[in-house]
């Protein structure tokens, strides 16, 4: 199993309307369950603990390979567009268990 840990940052803007953001970003990346081959969970949090990053990313998938066809499956592609649009900073981390 691969998790998949992904931090953000976001910008002034989405800050403003961080429940709303986070909201929507959960809805958009959990509907990509099922329809990405090897994720078998994903969810969006709030840090509520303060610091640099706002929102965490984080998924299982079944291998590495599965998680690499994630990265370009298309469903995925248009959720990042969506992300990049709302984030001025990122940190990831990937590990296998």
């Amino acid at each position: 199993m691969v998790k998949h840990i992904v931090l953000w940052t976001l910008t002034e803007d989405a800050r403003k309307n961080i429940d709303t953001v986070a909201e929507d970003l959960q809805k958009r990346f959990k509907a990509l369950l099922g329809v990405v081959d090897g994720l078998t969970a994903i969810e969006i949090g709030r840090n509520y603990n303060g610091g640099t990053f706002d929102l965490v990313l984080y998924c299982e998938f079944t291998t590495r390979e599965a998680q690499d066809n994630y990265q370009d499956h298309p469903a995925h592609v248009a959720v990042k567009q969506v992300v990049h649009s709302l984030v001025c900073g990122r940190d990831c981390v990937d590990y296998e268990i």
